[in-house]
């Protein structure tokens, strides 16, 4: 079968991008460069081409969702240049990645559009020495790459072969770091060998590629065991993580670093990285005799069988941050999946929790679907490690198929893996669920790995515990809200009504803010609407009984109904304010009857298109005082008219003046045109629900005579 993408010409993958991109880097001196693209029906960037950082770094951050706090998530989103021009910067506004990168860099990051349609974003970065703030050419450079760019993909979907993204991100060297033919590089190696110490040369990927014969001796190796090879697989005794992190370090800094380290048994080396664009030169020097008794020991090397374990941990520290941020069960399986199998060297993981005695998959990578549809549902009597795990609370590991089928002779492979680990999740000693990393070759799993993998498995279980949490208080909180609040509105004659309620952006969801429309008779109805003080279950229950006083007294006079109301809930006593604005509707006299107890003014549209803000008596909130009065307000509600009642969620912005957010909220009613009440009110609430960070609820009731 012929390769659809090979008839599309030889670029018409993510390799379209690389010249643009290295253009980009070129023009405003950048370090890295990376690329990310939004697929059609996506809430995820994909990483695509990436230069400048090895891949393995640049993993954890290999897909990227829409919604999260991340400079190129905000690029997109809100269609603006991010920059971040110092660590101080970056911590404060995107504090996870700064945890996880607490190295001095500066980073820029655009939205990549056309047209108004999204594609992807571009991230540049360079070294802690770039100036706080971007230079006017560099951001013109930025912009000219944004067009670029843009043009190249709605070029290659028009012509029917988008950009797609590889399953790894395409790697290309930065731009003018080729090989160099020059025969000065004889000279430049014997330069280097005269040096006193030694010196070696890191490639972009950390792989020795120039070690000279005294940094072997040094080192204690063969140049030939060490060209070509990451320097903590062949010297175990760097496989630490303060070496790595110095080696990170000056990958995304691009500044001079050292450290030193123990070469067994008593031999002090020190490290000075130097990098740029193109890899890491790196001076090793012996540390005299003399220092050395003068140094607090460094941590103990570690064995040869913990190769990589530092960047596993690398890993597990971005997803300790990660999970912190998760907020549902959803949230914590898709950041599980997506960062565990880097950190663990798994090629497939399974995450299971136990619902009415049996066995469900919640969530999983690398396995199909089928695969998992098999082993879902299956009963907790089941004799089976991944059933045995989750009940008993006990991790296996299992280095090859042998060794599993000795320990549960009725196993058969059925997922084509040869090595598997069953850690249960554990919360306060109880397991609530399992995590299952398969492996596609024999694996040993040593005591140290076992012992970082079950440190992971526990990590897991804190975030999936909180996350159950908040899915089963959330599901409570929509469920009273719903409950509380009027299923429907009913039909009156003559009116066109819509309603809108938005919880708060953040907490549970559920809070006091209500409204209702009563139909009295054929001629007559009431329209209320009010804000209990909380966003808690407390306030959603005395807004229940707020909206009951209000049903209970509909019909008298709008200032004896909040009067009765006032004196329920001042006889309640439940230490909650609450505000409220009740309108009696005479709609064969077209005429309405308004009060306030407190609540931001309503918002009266008039037939000829003007709108204005009706100022009403003022009327002490309810709850306060038992023997407050209420006075009304007449209006005239002809035909074509629109009445808004709101809480003030809809208008109030912090550090802005509240009567000049109510008036713009009368010019936008005035300018809305003539839509019907559903239209209306989505129009109304649209930059409610744009805010992120909208820290009240929102409740809104639109009434247009007829």
């Amino acid at each position: 079968m012929s390769d659809a993408r090979s008839m599309a010409g030889p670029a018409s993958g993510p390799e379209l991008l690389e010249h643009a991109l290295a253009q980009a880097m070129r023009d405003t001196g950048a370090g890295v460069g990376a690329v990310y693209l939004l697929q059609p029906g996506e809430r995820v960037l994909r990483l695509a081409v990436l230069s400048g950082v090895p891949g393995d770094i640049a993993a954890p951050w290999a897909r990227v969702a829409l919604g999260g706090a991340t400079p190129v998530a905000d690029a997109l989103r809100e269609r603006r240049l991010v920059w971040l021009g110092s660590q101080e910067e970056l911590a404060r506004r995107y504090p996870q990645l700064a945890l996880v990168l607490p190295y001095p860099f500066t980073l820029a990051a655009a939205a990549l559009t056309t047209d108004g349609r999204e594609w992807g974003g571009l991230v540049l970065q360079w070294s802690g020495a770039h100036p706080p703030e971007l230079r006017p050419q560099e951001r013109a450079a930025i912009g000219d790459a944004c067009h670029r760019l843009g043009r190249l993909l709605r070029a290659a979907a028009d012509s029917g072969h988008p950009v797609v993204p590889d399953a790894e991100p395409r790697l290309v060297p930065p731009p003018g770091t080729g090989a160099s033919e020059s025969s000065g590089a004889p000279a430049a190696a014997e330069f280097a060998e005269r040096l006193p110490g030694g010196c070696c040369a890191l490639d972009m990927d950390g792989r020795l590629a120039f070690v000279t014969a005294s940094a072997a001796d040094l080192l204690g190796a063969d140049v030939s065991d060490l060209l070509g090879a990451l320097p903590w697989e062949v010297l175990p005794w760097l496989n630490n993580p303060v070496a790595q992190d110095r080696y990170r370090a000056a990958v995304f800094s691009r500044s001079p670093t050292s450290f030193t380290a123990l070469r067994p048994p008593d031999s002090w080396l020190s490290f000075r990285l130097y990098p740029n664009a193109s890899g890491i030169s790196v001076r090793i020097t012996p540390i005299p005799a003399a220092r050395e008794r003068d140094r607090t020991p460094s941590p103990h090397p570690a064995p040869p069988d913990l190769t990589g374990r530092a960047a596993a941990l690398y890993h597990f520290m971005h997803l300790a941050a990660t999970l912190a941020e998760a907020v549902g069960v959803q949230d914590v399986v898709d950041r599980v999946a997506d960062q565990v199998p880097h950190g663990t060297g798994a090629r497939a993981l399974a995450l299971m929790t136990a619902e009415e005695g049996r066995l469900r998959i919640i969530g999983h990578r690398g396995y199909t679907a089928e695969l998992m549809s098999r082993f879902d549902g299956a009963p907790l009597t089941s004799d089976t490690p991944a059933v045995r795990c989750l009940t008993t609370g006990a991790p296996s590991f299992f280095g090859t198929f042998a060794e599993l089928k000795r320990a549960y002779p009725p196993a058969v492979l059925q997922d084509g893996m040869a090595a598997w680990a069953f850690l249960p999740l554990l919360t306060s000693g109880r397991p609530v669920g399992s995590l299952v990393l398969a492996y596609d070759r024999p694996h040993p799993f040593t005591p140290e790995e076992r012992s970082v993998l079950i440190s992971l498995a526990g990590l897991i279980a804190q975030a999936l515990d909180r996350a159950r949490l908040y899915d089963a208080k959330h599901q409570l909180a929509h469920s009273l809200q719903a409950g509380l609040l009027p299923h429907a509105l009913p039909s009156v004659a003559r009116l066109d009504v819509a309603a809108r309620y938005l919880p708060a952006g953040r907490g549970m969801g559920i809070g006091g803010d209500f409204y209702d429309l009563i139909r009295l008779d054929e001629t007559t109805a009431a329209a209320a609407i009010g804000d209990v003080q909380g966003h808690n279950v407390q306030a959603a229950a005395l807004m229940g009984q707020v909206r009951t006083a209000v049903h209970a007294t509909a019909g008298s006079p709008p200032g004896e109904v909040l009067a009765r109301t006032n004196r329920l809930l001042t006889d309640l006593d439940p230490g909650l304010f609450t505000s409220c604005l009740y309108a009696h509707l005479d709609l064969a006299r077209h005429h309405a009857c308004l009060a306030t107890a407190g609540h931001p003014p309503p918002v009266l549209r008039h037939p000829d298109g003007h709108a204005e803000v009706l100022r009403l008596p003022p009327g002490l909130l309810l709850g306060i005082d038992p023997t407050a009065t209420y006075r009304a307000r007449e209006i005239a509600l002809p035909p074509g008219a629109v009445l808004l009642l709101y809480t003030d969620g809809l208008v109030e912005v912090p550090g802005a003046d509240l009567d000049e957010v109510t008036e713009a909220l009368a010019d936008r009613l005035a300018r809305a045109g003539d839509l019907r009440a559903e239209a209306l009110a989505d129009t109304l609430v649209h930059d409610a629900r744009e805010c992120a960070h909208r820290s009240d609820d929102v409740a809104l009731l639109l009434i247009q005579a007829r």
